[in-house]
């Protein structure tokens, strides 16, 4: 399956589950709008290249459509349309007033100066102007895209406005309108669930072993805040390998590590594949890179007591089905990396108020929303006590997104 088609499974599957509607169930399965830019550069040896851009606006029966931009070079319209409808899903599921938004270009940034880079965001958001905006769709960071990239975007769309516009992105430089605790939202969100899902199964945290495929931003805030609880991070990884140390890692240290030499590789003297830290015999594995990473192949191999999915889609369906008999407990992407769109919110609310908030805030708001979702899903666990886990995040979804569209109506 590719990742739209891996959606549209989901949600046919949860849909019979909860006995939805046949047709509401294929209306769902369609964006609302889905556009593809080109994207002239004009290159720093004075040569012209165009990009593929796209983004995609699922559902916006609860609100504006919400979600990241992702620069990478397999970046495809199924794969973003399959994103923005996991955004509807993680928008509802944690009950913020969003529907499913997702955008991308089709270009290696790594190859890019930052002039060049600077020039293609500029122009892709040109593009997309008619398309999003503080009440129609906020854009945010997501793979290769960062602060500066929202600074340039919210930038591009205030000259077109001609005035600042610091509610048209999220997860912007705070000097800008940007929220404190934005960066770290994500992997601290993965780590509030994983703690909350430990409970539920009976697993102490404290001295977990936890192993982390995918040491990016959302990999070592996790990393960082489970090791602040008490786990024992064994084992991280990147694109070029991973390290194990069954003591234990320092995720600060291993960071300091990876901006010194471009990987976690060489910071330990053990050394993993991605595929064998996959395989690790841990308490806890985090999958927080890429899609599909456990699959058909390697799904008898995976010894881990708990999954929690930091990366959007990292488990194939056949492969969660098969993990269900073994795995205590897997959390569905859709909660599990729930955290950034939540402070994303809280940035969007802090920009349309003019008023800020401090760190201590931001973290209480994301945790006392992300306890009371984990709830929530453990609540319909028990109501159909014989579906996985995604099936009831996807019940729960679900339901508040179709009871939106039956109060709406369909128009006309």
């Amino acid at each position: 399956m590719n990742p739209y088609e891996m959606a549209c499974y989901q949600l046919e599957r949860a849909g019979e589950i909860a006995g939805i509607e046949e047709d509401i169930v294929e209306y769902l399965k369609y964006p609302d709008r889905a556009v593809e830019v080109k994207i002239p550069v004009k290159m720093d040896d004075g040569s012209l290249r165009v990009f593929t851009g796209y983004r995609v606006q699922h559902c916006g029966v609860r609100g504006p459509y919400k979600g990241g931009i992702r620069y990478h070079p397999s970046v495809t319209l199924d794969e973003v349309k399959a994103l923005a409808m996991w955004m509807t899903w993680k928008c509802a599921l944690v009950n913020i007033p969003f529907g499913g938004g997702k955008g991308g270009v089709r270009v290696d940034p790594k190859k890019l100066s930052t002039r060049e880079l600077e020039r293609l965001t500029r122009r892709y958001t040109t593009a997309l102007i008619p398309f999003v905006g503080p009440e129609r769709d906020i854009p945010a960071p997501d793979v290769y895209t960062n602060e500066q990239v929202m600074a340039w975007i919210m930038d591009t769309y205030s000259n077109f406005k001609g005035y600042a516009v610091p509610g048209i992105v999220t997860g912007k430089p705070v000097d800008l309108g940007g929220s404190f605790g934005r960066t770290s939202a994500t992997g601290r969100g993965v780590a509030i669930i994983t703690r909350e899902s430990a409970k539920a199964i009976g697993l102490e945290l404290e001295g977990a072993s936890v192993a982390i495929q995918g040491f990016g931003n959302v990999g070592y805030w996790a990393a960082k805040t489970l090791h602040e609880m008490g786990a024992k991070i064994v084992a991280v990884s990147d694109s070029r390998g991973g390290i194990f140390d069954e003591k234990g890692l320092d995720p600060d240290r291993v960071l300091e590590h990876k901006k010194k030499t471009g990987s976690v590789v060489g910071c330990t003297d053990t050394f993993l594949t991605n595929e064998e830290l996959l395989e690790l015999e841990v308490d806890i594995l985090i999958p927080a890179a890429v899609e599909n990473v456990i699959n058909e192949e390697n799904v008898k191999n995976v010894k881990a007591r708990m999954i929690v999915e930091g990366a959007n889609g990292p488990v194939s369906p056949k492969a969660e089905e098969h993990l269900d008999n073994r795995c205590e407990l897997i959390v569905p992407d859709i909660l599990a990396n729930a955290g950034g769109v939540v402070v994303s919110y809280f940035e969007w609310v802090q920009d349309l108020e003019r008023y800020f908030w401090d760190l201590e805030k931001v973290n209480h708001e994301l945790e006392k929303i992300l306890v009371k979702a984990f709830n929530e899903l453990l609540s319909i666990k028990r109501e159909y006590s014989d579906i996985i886990w995604r099936d009831a995040a996807m019940i729960a979804a679900l339901r508040r997104v179709v009871d939106a569209i039956k109060i709406r109506g369909i128009f006309p």
